[in-house]
């Protein structure tokens, strides 16, 4: 090819083209279970996460609840990948081989947002959410009916993989996707007067986007490390509903998603989704075949990501 701007923004063009391809190919699942915030400066303030909204009865004059001022803060960070492509193979028309590279260049942009969020849910035994405590914790502070401090657990225990039963039917989610600059857009550095050309006869290309995650309403998420079984997932349902809000209130917590990486894949689906399963009866345990009461109470949700925590 001969090198000129007219061949190289061509050049460029391509590159995007194939760069958008992959963003488009890429399935994230994070919107299922972060609530994405557009971020307007470098950081945001999500104090309000103290109050968890409630009506009442009006009796004589508006009951104002004040947000609580827990401090809680969410700091974007700064993401990029680049790449360098020889100008001495642009001149060899050998720039058709690095079309998929910059396909991968677009799936893997997409990606960041499940790998950040997915991470940070696996995280939550160590991770402090906006009460100061870890996001899966035994002793969240929650006020009694009577006024006086309780403890509150939203995990079940246990040592074997995490998984995570979630309410995501609120407009706020167990988890922030914090978006500051999106991350769909490719960059270039190729004018024959850039650095990187005339010393090294390279062009360089590039993505980037600045953005966040952290933790949302820890009584929407609920953490396991004993085995998926039907009797810990119906246990671990009944402890997130349960749960009562500051006064003794009922949050009417409706747990919808399971949340579980690869190894436990098939656990999760014969819980979920097969109309019978099999428990072992009488004396003997024989095994038998019954109605699988759970089928269907969750959406199942797989993900490679929880490998990153």
């Amino acid at each position: 090819m001969l090198i000129n701007t007219s061949n190289l923004s061509a050049l460029f063009t391509g590159f995007k083209t194939a760069f958008t391809t992959g963003f488009g190919a890429a399935a994230p699942a994070y919107k299922q279970i972060a609530m994405v915030v557009p971020s307007g400066t470098r950081e945001e303030q999500y104090g309000w996460l103290g109050q968890f909204p409630k009506m009442r009865e009006w009796l004589g004059p508006r009951v104002i609840e004040n947000l609580a001022a827990h401090g809680f803060t969410i700091k974007n960070r700064d993401f990029e990948q680049s790449i360098a492509v020889p100008r001495n193979d642009i001149q060899d028309d050998r720039f058709s081989i690095f079309g998929p590279m910059f396909t991968e260049m677009g799936r893997s942009a997409a990606e960041l947002p499940d790998e950040l969020i997915f991470g940070l849910l696996g995280n939550g035994f160590t991770g402090a959410c906006y009460d100061g405590q870890f996001f899966f914790d035994t002793d969240h502070p929650v006020k009694a009916a009577d006024g006086t401090d309780t403890s509150v657990s939203n995990t079940q225990g246990g040592a074997g993989e995490a998984w995570f039963l979630l309410d995501t039917s609120r407009a706020i989610k167990p988890l922030i996707y914090q978006e500051r600059m999106p991350l769909n857009h490719l960059v270039s550095k190729d004018k024959e007067t850039d650095d990187n050309v005339f010393l090294n006869k390279e062009y360089i290309y590039g993505s980037d986007g600045r953005c966040n995650v952290g933790y949302g309403l820890w009584q929407l998420a609920y953490a396991s490390k004993q085995p998926l079984t039907a009797e810990n997932y119906e246990a671990a349902r009944a402890a997130m509903q349960s749960q009562l809000g500051d006064a003794g209130r009922p949050l009417g917590i409706k747990p919808d998603t399971l949340v579980c990486g690869p190894n436990n894949e098939g656990a999760v689906m014969r819980l979920l989704n097969n109309g019978s399963r099999i428990v072992l009866a009488g004396a003997d345990d024989t095994p038998v075949a019954v109605q699988n009461e759970w089928a269907n109470t969750a959406k199942p949700l797989v993900t490679q990501w929880l490998l990153a925590a």
